[in-house]
């Protein structure tokens, strides 16, 4: 088992920045590709970006050059540091562990509660 604990989440003007962050605890988080997806009222959940175990990383088209993803593995956190934000950014952010570098929900075997981000024009 792997717990996941967002943190990080807020109101920001557009053209901001926020960084989240997410805790694992549980199993060993290294050998864990980390994901973010995100979730807006009403819509489907998106895949945001992930980490591979290794560090590569691969982004959505929607935030490639405005967010960025790290990983600390010697303090089994992930980050999302978002710059440029746009209202359209507004949704709960979760951090996903998995055993793959997938765009899709279904591969993730862990999810965390999820942060609110909310992002105003």
């Amino acid at each position: 088992q792997v717990q996941l604990v967002e943190s990080g989440g807020g109101l920001v003007q557009a053209g901001g920045s926020l960084r989240l962050s997410c805790l694992a605890s549980g199993r060993t988080f290294s050998n864990y590709d980390m994901g973010w997806f995100r979730q807006a009222p009403g819509k489907e959940r998106e895949f945001v970006v992930v980490i591979g175990w290794s560090g590569g990383t691969y982004y959505a088209d929607s935030v490639l050059g405005r967010f960025t993803i790290s990983r600390d593995n010697a303090k089994n956190t992930v980050y999302l540091q978002m710059n440029s934000l746009k209202p359209e950014d507004s949704a709960v952010y979760y951090c996903a562990a998995g055993g793959s570098s997938s765009r899709y929900a279904g591969a993730y075997d862990y999810w965390g509660q999820g942060t609110q981000v909310t992002v105003s024009s």
